[in-house]
């Protein structure tokens, strides 16, 4: 079987006879096929050079002909142009082309009027199509491998058909971001409109940290300002200066709610409750309304003033539903003053070490969880902490982002007012805002010298 390409400018007298040549050869020859590419004048130059680069060919004029060699596998093997193919075809079978110069003419025309339709009917097509924009930067962190084929459960965007997937890595390898693209894509998920490897000409080689994250998300954030919808909605995780890092987004985009924008703190919650069921003898699921506050990634404290355990095996049992108060259980307070919270700084590096690799599965859940809450109604009963900003509430800084108790509802979250601030966790929500303000002038110093 001999299977041919041809490929040129839909407004090519040339492209427009090989065209006719090559139906005539397969019309006439059962072994013979082609596939004909139609290339818009306008698009044609690039088209040509990337053809030609990805294959080590070398061509310049339109058409353009190669043989697919499908029978011993590798890559095409180029015939040339229109001269080339015209000599082929009179070599081996035996058949030419007669075709006139007002006919080639008439056919070019017509090319080109059918490819600009086609290209029209496409752009409709596309703005016809109005899918939710979900944006991955840092796409290939571990993390996303978990989180991306999730995304697409259909409970969790209700009512929202199609997606367009955006993927960004600013320190990672194109080469990569195209594998990420091409794993995804072989999902064959319904939803999908499309998976998109969006370029980042960011250069990542300042020394400090904080200089790092401050240029990044300053980019982050414009970017959000120019091109987003204004109810977009934006949940940053990870493992450093994720306060500030929405921060920097909400003060880069004055445009978007700063509602909208959120720091999950649900993994933190989950390692307390690991610790704490670990110590009561029950599962992680039956702990309840564990409160993180303060700097996410920094200095924070666990609060369980309102930390509730179900299937505890003590003294005290009852129905199904039936809780108790973790405080009341629990008597050994240098345990919960010290041991606790150090055993929740130490969980994520406890993990990588045996994994040798980042917490993915637990910060996939804890994105999962929030999206859920953040997408549906969650119970008024529920207690999650979330990095959102600050307003004064519990004589927090306005204006930073911090960790602290919220519920959800119909797709709005809000804070608890229903907790109890002590002199002793005033103090300790002090040493958290400190740290977070210190953090959020360095990036500002930083920002302003660079301006």
């Amino acid at each position: 079987m001999a299977k041919f390409v041809l490929a040129g400018k839909a407004d090519c007298p040339y492209y427009a006879k090989a065209e006719l040549l090559a139906d005539v050869l397969q019309r006439k020859l059962p072994d013979f096929h082609i596939h004909k590419i139609s290339v818009h004048p306008s698009d044609w130059k690039k088209w040509l050079e990337d053809t030609c680069s990805s294959n080590g060919w070398k061509h310049s004029s339109s058409p353009i002909v190669w043989r697919e060699l499908i029978d011993r596998g590798g890559k095409g093997m180029l015939l040339g142009g229109f001269n080339d193919f015209l000599e082929h075809a009179q070599g081996y079978y035996g058949i030419t082309s007669d075709m006139n110069s007002d006919l080639m003419i008439q056919i070019a025309a017509d090319n080109q009027q059918t490819r600009e339709l086609c290209m029209e009917e496409e752009i409709h097509r596309q703005r016809s199509i109005r899918p939710l924009h979900i944006w991955i930067s840092s796409a290939l962190s571990p993390i996303c491998y978990s989180l991306i084929p999730q995304l697409f459960t259909l409970e969790l965007f209700p009512g929202l058909p199609t997606f367009s997937l955006h993927l960004m890595d600013a320190g990672g390898s194109e080469e990569i971001l195209q594998g990420l693209k091409m794993e995804t894509e072989d999902l064959a998920l319904h939803q999908l409109h499309e998976p998109i490897c969006e370029s980042n000409d960011e250069q990542d080689d300042k020394d400090h940290m904080v200089s790092r994250v401050a240029e990044r998300f300053r980019c982050y954030g414009q970017l959000i300002e120019a091109n987003a919808q204004k109810d977009v909605r934006v949940i940053v995780a990870g493992d450093s200066f994720v306060n500030l890092k929405s921060s920097l987004l909400i003060e880069n985009a004055p445009s978007v709610n700063p509602h909208n924008f959120v720091a999950m703190a649900t993994q933190l919650e989950y390692e307390a409750k690991t610790h704490l069921a670990q110590k009561l003898l029950v599962k992680t699921a039956d702990i309840t309304k564990v409160i993180v506050w303060g700097n996410i990634s920094g200095i924070y404290h666990i609060d369980l003033q309102r930390a509730k355990v179900f299937r505890y095996d003590g003294a005290i049992w009852g129905p199904d539903g039936f809780s108790q108060q973790v405080l009341e259980i629990i008597y050994d307070w240098k345990w919960l003053e010290t041991d606790l919270m150090s055993l929740v700084h130490k969980h994520h590096t406890a993990i990588s070490s045996k994994t040798k690799n980042a917490t993915a599965i637990s910060t996939t859940n804890g994105i999962m969880t929030i999206l859920r809450a953040w997408n549906n109604d969650a119970s008024p009963e529920d207690v999650f902490s979330l990095g959102v900003i600050s307003t004064g509430q519990f004589g927090i800084p306005a204006g930073l982002v911090f960790s602290m108790p919220v519920s959800f509802r119909n797709g709005h979250w809000s804070v608890r007012s229903d907790v109890t601030v002590t002199d002793e966790l005033r103090l300790k929500l002090d040493a958290c805002a400190d740290e977070l303000s210190k953090e959020r002038d360095i990036a500002a110093r930083i920002l302003k010298k660079d301006a």
